[in-house]
């Protein structure tokens, strides 16, 4: 018994100074400057920034590794020295390669901020890409995870936020899939698929958990809110095949002067309260139908599934509410009738002549009584 108590002891001693011991599994570089972090990188699984940081040519990283930018921002140079095909900021390439970035904000470069290339992952959580000039996020022929991505103004001339590529020397196809939030300071090409030629097949696949979704509906691809309407479109060219987890159909709603665009599956029907969930009615205006044309002639079918885009116009009136009556001054307010009060006085002598009778017949009652006694 004592033995078994004493291996529970030890045991249990073990066991509490392994939760006792620091976290050495990740043996950092102090990364303050770009000579640091690229040390860092060729080094370490895991790297943490510790300062804002310039670089001057594209990072490239062909294993398993994880830069936490620890909130720090990371500068492409107006001196870019490098002159490789590949000027992007930061590339995972190759299967093998799978770089998470985190807690980081890029900004500025000669051509993309963050690329996967050829089965190469890349994970972005909670980055932050502005100022690049090919765009912000390119998914080339390697696959993108978003799960917090915030996306400023990228491209010149058009922005271009995430692309959707495969170059001409990639053999995999591209992978985008949405786990989170991803918003953006423009909606003009969120999401885009290029047109190089090389781009045959491409995926698009949403968690079920993610609050912002790339869907694709026929010939578009379309960034939605938590609501499923639409943030971004652009259109897919014809070369590219699409692979999508559902296949959606576009709902254009016309209510008042204001045009949305929600996404549904295609095949489902909807209701009028679904509908009435996208409009924003002021206090005196009501529906009155919903239509396919908007002269309001041909009223929508809700029975009938949503078996391609569609256009619904919603009829809105104006309620007139009803003025309330106005008082007549001149009218003449009647008093309440009330019972008139007996003024007689009372003096008592109902009361006594009662009582005088009542003595009276008592009287005669005992006189007959006491006669007969006699």
């Amino acid at each position: 018994m004592k033995n078994t108590i004493k291996f529970m002891i030890f045991f249990i001693a073990i066991f509490a100074s392994l939760f006792m011991i620091p976290n050495i599994s990740h043996a950092e570089t102090p990364v303050t400057d770009e000579e640091s972090l690229l040390s860092a990188i060729e080094s370490d699984d895991y790297v943490t920034l510790q300062n804002n940081i310039t670089v001057t040519k594209p990072i490239v990283v062909a294993k398993e590794i994880t830069i936490d930018g620890n909130g720090y921002t990371v500068t492409g140079s107006s001196d870019w020295t490098s002159t490789s095909g590949n000027q992007t900021m930061f590339t995972a390439q190759f299967s093998n390669a799978k770089l998470t970035l985190k807690d980081i904000n890029l900004q500025n470069g000669p051509k993309y901020g963050v690329q996967s290339y050829d089965g190469a992952t890349v994970i972005l959580n909670n980055v932050s890409i502005t100022g690049f000039r090919y765009g912000g996020v390119l998914v080339n022929g390697g696959k993108v995870e978003v799960i917090d991505l915030h996306l400023g103004y990228n491209g010149t001339g058009n922005n271009n936020g995430i692309e959707i590529d495969k170059g001409a020397s990639a053999t995999n196809n591209p992978t985008l899939v949405m786990n989170g939030v991803l918003t953006t300071d423009t909606n003009e090409n969120v999401v885009r698929v290029a047109e190089n030629g090389h781009l045959t097949e491409f995926t698009v696949t949403n968690t079920s958990t993610t609050t912002n979704k790339v869907i694709l509906a026929g010939e578009t691809i379309a960034l939605v809110n938590s609501n499923n309407e639409i943030i971004s479109e652009t259109t897919v060219p014809e070369k590219a095949t699409a692979n999508a987890d559902t296949q959606n159909a576009i709902i254009t709603l016309v209510a008042k002067e204001e045009t949305t665009k929600v996404i549904v599956d295609l095949g489902q029907t909807i209701t009028e309260e679904f509908l009435k969930s996208h409009i924003d009615l002021e206090e005196n205006e009501q529906i009155d139908g919903f239509f396919t044309d908007a002269q309001y002639e041909s009223a929508f079918n809700f029975s009938d599934p949503i078996n391609a885009d569609t256009s619904i116009y919603a009829k809105i009136s104006v309620v007139e509410n009803e003025p309330e009556p106005e008082e007549d001054n001149n009218t003449v307010i009647e008093e309440p009738e009330t019972e008139e009060k007996d003024e007689t006085p009372k003096t008592g002598v109902q009361s006594y002549l009662g009582l005088s009778v009542i003595l009276a017949v008592l009287s005669i009652g005992a006189m007959i009584f006491l006669k007969k006694k006699m």
